[in-house]
């Protein structure tokens, strides 16, 4: 897929309406819904409330990956837009990678039979890239799906990645994460896999929502590693007119 098709793709999706709620929707079993650490949920942020994420991966070797990410709605929740710092640390180096600007717009909310779609369109100034993530809720189970592509100095990285998501508590949910990637090389895409276990819990304070999260990613194929990631996430009110 070029770029100019990506376009063409991303603005039919993003022109139609929103479809109308469902009249009644049974309630939900989960007070978490929108704290995945790999696999992105088609959920956008409620209007009046902003949130802050942040993620450290610490690989085999001891090199720290991750990013700072904060999510503010556009006026209500079918249009959101974030930021997304990057960073790393391996050698007793650290680095601070380009930022991302990212936009998303909830074209389907999740309220009736069909799932929530919220198709992102991220770029930097070195990369651009689209995901088209999924989420459906079906009793105790959470379920999230994405595709995408990465483009970078003139190569692309397709992906596709899903999650499933028990409550076994409405603020503790037990996660199972997988992640691919088509990642370039001389003689075509060589795919790497990432299957990560996890866990998030969290804590309703006032309005605030503050979410922890650990999880013990393992890749496989183009590259092998392995390591431990943490999770934390704070969710607030910036208006009273909610």
């Amino acid at each position: 897929m070029n770029a100019a098709a990506a376009l063409l793709i991303w603005a039919a999706m993003s022109a139609g309406p929103q479809a109308p709620a469902a009249p009644a929707t049974p309630p939900s079993r989960f007070g978490i819904e929108d704290n995945s650490f790999l696999v992105e949920e088609a959920l956008n942020q409620e209007r009046g409330i902003f949130q802050n994420i942040f993620v450290a991966t610490r690989s085999r070797d001891g090199g720290w990956t991750g990013s700072f990410t904060q999510e503010w709605p556009l006026g209500g929740q079918r249009h959101q837009f974030s930021y997304t710092v990057p960073f790393s640390r391996a050698g007793g180096a650290g680095d601070i990678g380009d930022v991302f600007v990212n936009y998303r717009v909830q074209v389907w909310d999740g309220g009736d039979a069909r799932p929530a779609f919220s198709p992102r369109l991220s770029w930097s100034r070195s990369a651009w890239q689209i995901n088209l993530p999924f989420s459906k809720e079906v009793d105790r189970f959470y379920f999230h799906a994405n595709a995408g592509n990465t483009w970078a100095d003139d190569r692309s990285t397709p992906f596709v990645a899903g999650s499933a998501i028990f409550a076994a508590r409405p603020m503790l949910n037990l996660m199972l994460e997988i992640y691919n990637e088509w990642r370039p090389h001389p003689s075509g895409h060589r795919r790497a896999t990432t299957v990560s276990p996890g866990l998030r819990g969290g804590w309703n304070i006032g309005d605030a929502q503050f979410i922890l999260g650990v999880a013990a990613p393992i890749t496989r194929g183009a590259i092998r590693d392995h390591g431990v990631l943490g999770y934390l996430s704070y969710e607030l009110p910036f208006s009273k007119n909610r």
